[in-house]
């Protein structure tokens, strides 16, 4: 194989490569971290101490309550007293109660086979929830309604497409980062000059996972600027940057790694080169040996 051809197929493998990270990075993060419940819940979990959405909890739960309990209770006082419920524990079990269902409701639905709408019974969450309010004695917390109320968190009709897309990105995520790293080991493996193949392979793995961090960023804008005007976008951006947390924490690994590989091969490269003596002043270099002339022999 020529020259040409060998640089020519190692850029092409290496730039397929590097184009490869970012979106095996984005597969492998929602098929393993999104869809794992454990890691969801956790993720979820410090966000019952933010205040957004501790103040967007108390404006749901306490117009919900105004409109089932008893009229002659201050809106004032209610709203307050569910506030004063989001700094308990029992509003952290609660939570983290209550993303576990919907979260087990939603996968279970994606990998099974049902064609109905994906609902969760928040029941025994509010039971459990106003058993450790009624025993920390919180106000109100006799008043809670107990009562099985099924809450939709996908629609019928959306389930079908879902589905199949959550299918492909199980598939996704695991032959994504195989074939990114198969192609650029290739791509080392033909190149003429391996050395500045592994410095573009780790410059492509650092521009990739800068790719990735923008466009964490841009997904947030428009998350947080296309909500309705009665979704409190503060909430909905601590719950998009809980999600996202370990996406960024990969952009960045990605960008820093590539970044050294990069800087070690080039200072490894310039540290190879072999070095000229150096002459001192005045000193003229070594000429060429002058050809010895025949010695006469005298008669």
């Amino acid at each position: 194989m020529s020259f040409r051809l060998r640089t020519a197929l190692s850029a092409a493998l290496v730039a397929l490569s590097c184009l490869l990270v970012p979106f095996g990075a984005l597969a492998a993060w929602a098929a393993y971290g999104l869809a794992d419940t454990g890691r969801y819940v956790h993720a979820m979990a410090p966000l019952a101490g933010d205040p957004a959405v501790r103040d967007a909890v108390a404006d749901t739960v306490g117009d919900t309550l105004s409109r089932e309990l008893d009229p002659g209770i201050p809106r004032t006082q209610l709203r307050a007293s569910v506030r004063s419920f989001t700094g308990t524990a029992a509003f952290r079990a609660g939570w983290d109660q209550a993303n576990r269902s919907a979260h087990d409701a939603v996968l279970h639905a994606l990998r099974g086979e049902g064609t109905g709408p994906v609902t969760v019974d928040l029941a025994p969450v509010t039971a459990r929830v106003k058993h450790r309010l009624a025993a920390d004695h919180v106000p109100l917390a006799r008043f809670v309604p107990v009562a099985h109320r099924e809450v939709a968190v996908l629609p019928a009709g959306e389930l079908a497409g879902m589905r199949k897309g959550f299918r492909m990105l199980e598939i996704a995520a695991f032959w994504l980062p195989a074939a990114a790293a198969v192609l650029a080991v290739a791509g080392i493996a033909v190149a003429a000059r391996r050395r500045r193949a592994v410095t573009a392979t780790a410059l492509g793995t650092a521009l990739g996972g800068a790719l990735l961090g923008l466009a964490v960023a841009v997904g947030r804008h428009l998350t947080v600027t296309g909500l309705p005007a009665d979704v409190s976008s503060a909430a909905a951006g601590a719950v998009y940057d809980a999600l996202t947390s370990t996406l960024r924490t990969v952009s960045w690994l990605l960008l820093v790694l590539g970044l050294t590989v990069a800087a070690f091969t080039r200072f490894t490269r310039s540290a190879d080169r072999p070095r000229l003596p150096r002459l001192r002043r005045g000193s003229a270099a070594p000429g060429p040996d002058r050809p010895q002339e025949p010695t006469r022999a005298r008669a």
